[in-house]
């Protein structure tokens, strides 16, 4: 069951693998491994918007997790398979990105959450609305796009 927004048809999605360095001795993967579950997944989704780590400094910002929201359903165990799918929310004045955690092959919800990131220019300011040149990438059409959905 899924409490959160249901991901957009251009959202991002990969599949992972519970290795047996992320569980405890029951096999469980330990819930600090899912913030490095997201981050897997919210790369690749700018990745598709082209605004990864060096396409950011070469347009002279950064993003910085301002915010983490995570919640557990359901846990993974070692060598579980699993989809997290991450889209965006919100891109104006910061950017929230949403993600579902799905194990595979059931389909069944077993994390939900989102990150709020602000940018900020090289000279360290925070800006208070997205770049243009930023905002340009995200809402260009495409996987991965932040285009809103139409009603």
């Amino acid at each position: 069951m899924s409490r959160g927004p249901n991901p957009t048809p251009s959202a991002v999605a990969i599949e992972l693998e519970v290795p047996f360095h992320d569980v405890d001795g029951l096999r469980v993967a330990w819930h600090g491994h899912y913030c490095k579950y997201l981050e897997l997944a919210r790369t690749a989704l700018f990745r598709a918007r082209r605004l990864d780590a060096p396409d950011l400094a070469a347009l002279g910002y950064i993003f910085l997790v301002a915010e983490t929201h995570l919640r557990h359903v359901r846990p993974l165990h070692y060598a579980d398979r699993f989809r997290v799918t991450s889209w965006y929310v919100e891109v104006d004045n910061r950017i929230r990105v949403a993600y579902q955690l799905r194990i595979l092959p059931s389909e069944q919800v077993c994390a939900e959450g989102s990150t709020v990131l602000v940018t900020v220019s090289d000279a360290g300011e925070l800006c208070l609305a997205t770049p243009p040149a930023i905002l340009e990438r995200l809402l260009a059409p495409g996987p991965g796009s932040a285009i809103p959905e139409r009603a």
